[in-house]
């Protein structure tokens, strides 16, 4: 199976599984990852998930091209259910890569080695990001004629400083963990044996959280992003006012006064 997904309590553990092929993106995975985003967008019981991939060679290398990519420029015919299947639901090429999805519940990713192409646009996607000491990051499409489409050209400049987005997007060169680390992408470096254990950590804290307010943050972050500052503020008052009138809101100031763990209902 090219993906993996496993629930544990509160989280969804979501894999990569071509270690072979360093994890490239085949039709499978894409399919299977746009089911997958979904599944997490609609299960109340689902707070966060933690994105890798397997093995230590990639996180994703991006699309395949010897399947995905020539699918996609009209190489070749669907010949799968799988190639068919994402041919038929042009949205679901998209939900895979996390664009133009409505997802508020945060992702981490866990990057083990090298994440570029494809690999690196779903990063870009993400919400808190881990990378092992050795990893690389880069958007080579340029120097296959070809252009990151999967949101990179408009995620990157504005998470990072603009002329550094813009070598990284029209060189086409990669860059490593520490610097990625240096410029915002990642959040923080780690020796490969911890990569996992410390995305286990932080989906623990991401979980013990109140689970509406994880998902209203994240929510005011992407709607406001590029707004003026007093349509931002509008969107911010209404999400502030439906999280202090959360079931959520009264149960985690109570629970604290009693001292106790909360009880989180995620409304």
């Amino acid at each position: 199976m090219d993906l993996l997904v496993e629930r544990r309590d509160h989280v969804l553990w979501v894999t990569m599984n071509r270690p072979e092929q360093r994890n490239a993106l085949s039709p499978e995975m894409m399919v299977r990852l746009g089911r997958t985003w979904t599944e997490l967008r609609d299960d109340d019981d689902l707070y966060c998930a933690v994105l890798t991939g397997a093995g230590s060679q990639a996180f994703s290398v991006g699309g395949d091209l010897k399947h995905l990519i020539p699918l996609f420029t009209g190489a070749r015919a669907p010949e799968t259910e799988w190639d068919r299947g994402l041919m038929a639901d042009p949205a679901l090429m998209m939900t895979s890569l996390l664009k133009g999805f409505e997802l508020y519940k945060p992702i981490i990713a866990a990057v083990n080695g090298v994440a570029t192409a494809g690999g690196c646009e779903i990063m870009l996607a993400t919400d808190l990001r881990i990378a092992a000491r050795g990893a690389r990051f880069g958007l080579a499409e340029v120097k296959r004629g070809l252009v990151p489409g999967g949101g990179s050209m408009v995620r990157l400049p504005r998470q990072i400083p603009y002329a550094r987005a813009m070598e990284i997007l029209l060189l086409g060169d990669l860059i490593d963990a520490e610097e990625a680390c240096r410029l915002g992408l990642i959040n923080e470096v780690v020796e490969p044996e911890h990569l996992l254990t410390r995305a286990a950590e932080l989906a623990a804290k991401l979980a013990a959280n109140g689970p509406f307010a994880l998902r209203k943050i994240k929510e005011c972050v992407l709607r406001t992003n590029g707004l003026p500052l007093d349509a931002a503020h509008d969107i911010e008052n209404a999400i502030s006012g439906e999280v202090m009138s959360s079931e959520d809101a009264r149960e985690g100031p109570r629970a604290f006064l009693e001292k106790r763990p909360p009880n989180y209902r995620g409304r």
